[in-house]
C-alpha cells in the first residue's frame, strides 16, 4: 500500500525478488513502473507462502521505496523544465552497491542516465586537467590512450570559466562540455561559444528554483547529484489482507 503520492518504481524489481525467494509466489499487478500513484492505492498483491513473503518483504520495500522516491523527484524536475530542450541527468553520486537500481529509477522517472562507471565514458574533471598541466594536454593524453587501447569512448571535459570553454572548442575532439558552477549569464555565453559543435551539460549547485532558468540557457543536459544522493524515499508498506 502507498502512503505518499508519487511515481511508482521497482515493480519489476519486486517481482524478481519475490520469485528469487519463491518461484511459486503469485503476483497480481495494478501498477507498472513509471505510473503515478496516490496515497492508499495498491501497486500489486502477492499470494503464496507466508514464510516466503515475509522473507522477501523488507528487501522489496527497501528497493521500491528508494527507487520510487528517486523516480518521483526525477519526474518533478523533468516537469519543471518541460518545453525546453534540456534533459535532467543523474551522476555517479549513488549508494554503494545500489547504483544500477538508482539509475534505473531515474530513467523510470523520465531522466537520462549519465555514465554508469569509469568504463563507459572518459570525464576530464578539474583535478585531471590540473594534474595533466591544462586542458590541451589532458585531452591529447586521453585521445592517445583511447587510440592505443582501441577504445571507442566518448570524452567529456569539465570547464569552470568561459576561457576554458574557448580552449576546449579550439582543441576539439570531445563530445560533451560540462559547464561547472557557472552563472546563468555565463552559461548562455558558453552555449553560444560552443555553437552546437558539442553537447553541453550544466552541473553544480543546481536547485529547483534555478533549474528552469538554466534549462532555458540552451544546454543539452542538466546533471543533478541530488537525484540519488539525498532524495526522500516514498513511504510504502506491505499489509496482510484478512
Amino acid at each position: 500500500m502507498i502512503k505518499d503520492n508519487g511515481i511508482i518504481a521497482g515493480v519489476i524489481m519486486a517481482e524478481r525478488i519475490f520469485h528469487q525467494v519463491d518461484k511459486d509466489l503469485q503476483l497480481t499487478f495494478y501498477k507498472k513502473d513509471g505510473d503515478p500513484i496516490e496515497k492508499g492505492e495498491i501497486a500489486f498483491i502477492v499470494e503464496g507462502s507466508a514464510r516466503s513473503i515475509l522473507m522477501a518483504e523488507r528487501l522489496v520495500l527497501n528497493c521500491m521505496q528508494r527507487m520510487s522516491g528517486i523516480a518521483t523527484y526525477t519526474h518533478r524536475l523533468c516537469t519543471i523544465i518541460k518545453g525546453t530542450k534540456a534533459q535532467v541527468m543523474d551522476t555517479r553520486k549513488t549508494t554503494p552497491n545500489f547504483r544500477l537500481m538508482e539509475k534505473w529509477a531515474v530513467a523510470i522517472g523520465g531522466g537520462r542516465n549519465h555514465r554508469f562507471a569509469l568504463y563507459d565514458m572518459v570525464m576530464l574533471k578539474d583535478n585531471h586537467i590540473d594534474m595533466a598541466g591544462g586542458i590541451r594536454p589532458a585531452i591529447e593524453n586521453v585521445k592517445n590512450y583511447l587510440d592505443e587501447k582501441k577504445k571507442a569512448l566518448k570524452i567529456e571535459v569539465e570547464t569552470r570559466t568561459l576561457d576554458e570553454v574557448r580552449e576546449v572548442v579550439n582543441v576539439g575532439g570531445v563530445d560533451i562540455i560540462m559547464l561547472d558552477n557557472m552563472s546563468v549569464t555565463d552559461m548562455k555565453k558558453a552555449v553560444a561559444l560552443v555553437n552546437g559543435k558539442y553537447k553541453t551539460e550544466a552541473s553544480g549547485g543546481i536547485t529547483e528554483s534555478t533549474l528552469r532558468s538554466i534549462a532555458k540557457c540552451g544546454v543539452n543536459y542538466i546533471s543533478i547529484g541530488a537525484l540519488t544522493h539525498s532524495v526522500k524515499s516514498l513511504d510504502l508498506s506491505l499489509k496482510v489482507e484478512k
